[in-house]
């Protein structure tokens, strides 16, 4: 048996060494980008690898204020907020009733969302321009609402779907037999056991739609309605030679990502392993 039992620990270190070494080339780049944001210029250029020998937390200050963060803060907000309600409400419900009911046109609804994951998003540029500016939305608050609804609307309605799946009825059929209508069982019965996609949906979209450029690049122009994204090229521009400023952007637009990250992480893998395994 010790034979057997040292047999497997050697095992176990020749796995979980690569695996260490793989997280932390993922961990690093984070650490590297917060710590060299609190650089001055010449710190910088000199060692880019160093660590700070005096932190300048005045680069975020700096950075807030000529990029207008606080604008482009509250643009990506609003957008990453009303954008993941949408998704939440509208997934939830399609997933619902995709899982538990057969009805006419089912299948047509499952292959229009297969094929709206296959196609490459970004080929439709051109086409929702043209669509807004007929409309008269181009360039306003729901300009890219819309949009990014549509992207993330068909992952989070088979994630939701797949674990629906796996859930057993007894505690619909409870809630019917108590008089609870169809609204109620939705949202008062299934959606609070739902706690591990959920928390899948919402980190996915929320990332997602944070970090999302091209749409907002191509559909937004006026200065007040611009993203953070969209900011972090201003320090490529006038303060091209000012790369402590710009690592300050970028650390300050991962933020809030990492915050809601480490806020659901511990749903995140079980959302998605329950999703993928009992679809």
């Amino acid at each position: 048996m010790s034979k057997k039992k040292a047999k497997n620990a050697g095992w176990n270190l020749l796995v979980n060494i690569p695996i260490m070494f793989l997280s932390l080339s993922c961990i690093y780049p984070v650490v590297w980008l917060i710590y060299s944001s609190l650089k001055t210029d010449q710190e910088f250029a000199v060692n880019p690898m160093s660590l700070p020998l005096h932190p300048m937390f005045s680069n975020y200050v700096e950075a807030f204020k000529k990029a207008h963060f606080g604008t482009f803060l509250f643009n990506t907000a609003y957008n990453s907020i009303v954008s993941l309600i949408l998704v939440l409400f509208i997934s939830f419900i399609m997933g619902y009733l995709l899982s538990r009911y057969r009805f006419k046109g089912r299948g047509i609804i499952f292959g229009l969302l297969l094929a709206s994951m296959m196609i490459p998003i970004y080929a439709l540029i051109v086409p929702i321009f043209i669509q807004e500016k007929k409309i008269g939305i181009l360039n306003t608050r729901v300009s890219l609402i819309p949009v990014y609804v549509m992207m993330e609307l068909p992952t989070s309605v088979f994630l939701i779907d797949g674990y629906l799946r796996g859930l057993s009825t007894e505690l619909e059929d409870a809630a019917a037999i108590d008089g609870a209508n169809l609204w109620q069982t939705m949202w008062k019965v299934i959606f609070p056991i739902c706690k591990p996609i959920i928390s899948t949906v919402v980190i996915l979209t929320f990332m997602h739609v944070w970090n999302e450029f091209a749409f907002a690049q191509v559909l937004i122009s006026k200065e007040e309605l611009k993203t953070i994204q969209i900011g972090l090229t201003y320090f490529t521009s006038q303060y091209m030679k000012s790369y402590t400023l710009l690592l300050s952007g970028l650390a300050m637009a991962t933020f809030p990502v990492l915050v809601i990250y480490l806020f659901f992480y511990n749903q995140i893998m079980h959302g998605m392993m329950a999703g993928a395994v009992k679809g």
